[in-house]
């Protein structure tokens, strides 16, 4: 393991880093998630970092439980509007507060990172060839598309990524049985299918399903697999939460609080 900080850091370089590494900024005009560091003090030491997907009060209480300096999530607790610090915000942030836990998020940069994303890290899971950007949004490409290097089916890709009806996996069977080439945005990007159709891809992997979708998949003959919003973004964090443990020497470790959604 390579370190400059000795397993110890403040939280504002800790911030910057993660700044860096996931290239925060490219996404400021496309992403109404507040990336970066949300809540928490500049000269905060960090020594224990927990990683989860949801900024929640059991994705906090945990990390308390476990002695958190910080927090890193992928989905975060600011959407692009005020929110009143009252009901479960106030709850939320009064225990974040109380425990001293800072809290970093990154949204889709998380998404869409070439090495620690949950695009890229499903492709690199499912061992891909041929892998390049996929699925424009805003100007920008979030996920990826390749193909495999022999044809799979559905239940080859499922049992690859961990995906099973007990994470919310639906799939919509309308495409060849044999798959060579596949799309995949994570998450909520059902009407991402659309790109992958036009294509002429095989199959498309995303998180959430939808009834709009249907027919375009059934008319088009494309497979689309619905893994769960949830499960198919717990890829990035537990990249990340790797990432912080190799490159900074903190004390990082993954949580997993699944929604079956």
């Amino acid at each position: 393991m390579s370190t400059l900080y000795n397993g110890a850091m403040k939280i504002e370089m800790l911030a910057d880093y993660i700044r860096t590494r996931l290239d925060l900024d490219a996404f400021a005009d496309m992403d109404v998630s507040l990336n970066g560091l949300q809540v928490g003090r500049p000269d905060k030491e960090v020594k224990r970092v927990v990683c989860a997907v949801d900024a929640s009060l059991a994705t906090f209480a945990k990390a308390a439980e476990m002695g958190a300096d910080a927090l890193f999530v992928h989905h975060g607790l600011f959407w692009g509007k005020p929110i009143a610090v009252t009901g479960m915000h106030y709850a939320r942030l009064a225990l974040l507060l109380r425990a001293d836990i800072a809290l970093l998020a990154a949204h889709l940069p998380l998404d869409a990172h070439p090495v620690l994303g949950n695009n890229a890290t499903m492709a690199r899971l499912l061992d891909l060839e041929a892998v390049t950007p996929f699925g424009l949004y805003h100007g920008r490409h979030i996920g990826f598309r390749g193909t495999f290097k022999s044809p799979v089916t559905v239940g080859d890709i499922v049992r690859t990524l961990g995906l099973s009806e007990e994470t919310g996996l639906h799939v919509l069977p309308f495409g060849k049985k044999h798959i060579r080439s596949v799309g995949i945005i994570s998450g909520g990007a059902a009407f991402e299918v659309q790109e992958a159709i036009s294509l002429g891809l095989d199959a498309y992997i995303t998180g959430e399903s939808s009834h709009t979708m249907h027919p375009f998949c059934q008319e088009s003959g494309i497979t689309m697999i619905c893994g769960g919003h949830y499960a198919t973004e717990v890829f990035g964090v537990q990249s990340m939460a790797k990432d912080l443990a190799d490159n900074l020497g903190l004390e990082s470790s993954f949580v997993a609080l699944p929604t079956a959604l």
